[in-house]
């Protein structure tokens, strides 16, 4: 390969992971305020300006665990090429950039996977099956736990014996002592780790763990109390501050797992070819997640915000409950995730709870049966579109 054909492939890759990441914040990190912006807590304008801020801090703090997995999880034996990333790249992309402009959602996920599984296989590469199963089973599992806590959620919210001035700031402080937890890369931490949190820090300044079960608490009370004098003051107007709270830690941890997505592919390039810190990488996807969510994302968010369900305050807060949670475990483990995948299980659950008048059963269906589809033939797609670039350019690359 020449000098110029070599920078050549490192900047087309480079192109398409920046508008697979521009496609990735119109398309999947846009979610999370969809159920604020359904029960009116939010404009959508506002909520397109917050998602691409928070979605690109998340980037930037949380985004290298699925990097990794993306990059080099998923096949044996070979190494991602940039000919390589720019194929899956552009499989994956495809996928989006119809889910936004048709209004179905597309899983970026299962997009990705199967786009880089595809090529993989294509480069000549060996299936990782136990890979496979653990994101298999991580992903069954999302809509019945995501549906099922947003349906209790919702149904306690509900009840007339238990005050929303107690039920939301309990909630709240439960989301809290999660947050003290969260891992970050801008956090200071123990020697061989990558990632600090707000409560592990804690404990490792006053040297035992019991200082960081009292961060944690001390930062669970402070959500508590904060969420309760919100509510005591005005319940409707506590209850939509915390909808948007939620929002904004949900589109967070957006970030943090989808600029994974189109940073993955691009891992072996920029490390170990181009000796880059994972840092640029981030940055890079960052960057793109940041001008998709300001760009496109108020299309989907009407999309997602009013067609699934009719949801209220208190049932679109449970639904972004077991957003975040789920989340931010697929984070720690290093699992691409499908936020379309979370949010819209939580948001069907909460509509649930209402009766099922609320959620259109013909969306449901399409939708999922369009997620099934994008998975299979993403791979297929991925391993054709990389044979295609490859016989055009592979005497040169």
């Amino acid at each position: 390969m020449t000098t110029l054909v070599f920078w050549a492939l490192v900047a087309l890759a480079t192109v398409t992971g920046l508008v697979t990441a521009w496609t990735l914040g119109a398309n999947s990190n846009s979610p999370p305020f969809a159920p604020a912006i359904g029960a009116n807590a939010i404009s959508t304008m506002r909520a397109a300006f917050l998602i691409g801020i928070l979605a690109a801090l998340g980037a930037l703090t949380q985004g290298g665990s699925i990097s990794e997995t993306v990059g080099a999880g998923l096949i044996d034996g070979v190494a991602i090429t940039s000919l390589a990333a720019v194929a899956g790249l552009l499989t994956a992309t495809g996928f989006m950039a119809f889910g936004i402009y048709s209004g179905y959602p597309v899983p970026a996920a299962f997009a990705t996977t199967g786009a880089m599984v595809g090529v993989g296989l294509s480069l000549g590469g060996d299936p990782v099956f136990d890979t496979y199963r653990r994101i298999a089973t991580f992903w069954l599992l999302v809509p019945p736990v995501s549906g099922s806590l947003a349906y209790l959620t919702a149904t306690v919210l509900r009840r007339d014996d238990i005050p929303e001035t107690v039920g939301v700031p309990l909630l709240a402080g439960v989301v809290g002592g999660i947050v003290a937890n969260v891992q970050l890369s801008i956090i200071p931490s123990p020697a061989g780790t990558d990632q600090g949190s707000l409560a592990g820090f804690a404990g490792m300044v006053v040297g035992t763990d019991i200082a960081a079960v009292a961060a944690t608490l001390l930062v669970a009370a402070g959500s508590f109390y904060y969420i309760r004098l919100q509510t005591q003051a005005s319940v409707e107007k506590g209850i939509k501050t915390f909808l948007v709270v939620l929002g904004s830690v949900v589109a967070f941890s957006s970030g943090g797992s989808q600029v994974g997505l189109a940073t993955g592919p691009l891992e072996n390039l920029y490390r170990a070819e181009l000796g880059l810190p994972g840092f640029v990488l981030l940055a890079l996807g960052a960057v793109g997640i940041l001008g998709g969510a300001w760009m496109g994302a108020p299309r989907l968010l009407q999309a997602t915000s009013r067609e699934y369900a009719q949801l209220g305050v208190r049932r679109s807060i449970a639904a972004l409950v077991p957003g975040f949670i789920i989340a931010q475990a697929a984070i720690a483990l290093g699992i691409p995730i499908s936020f379309n995948n979370i949010i819209i299980s939580g948001v069907i659950g909460g509509g649930l709870a209402g009766g099922s008048a609320g959620v259109s059963r013909r969306k449901i269906g399409v939708t999922v049966g369009f997620w099934l589809i994008t998975l299979v033939t993403s791979v297929v797609i991925g391993f054709g579109v990389y044979q295609v670039l490859e016989a055009a350019l592979g005497s040169q690359a």
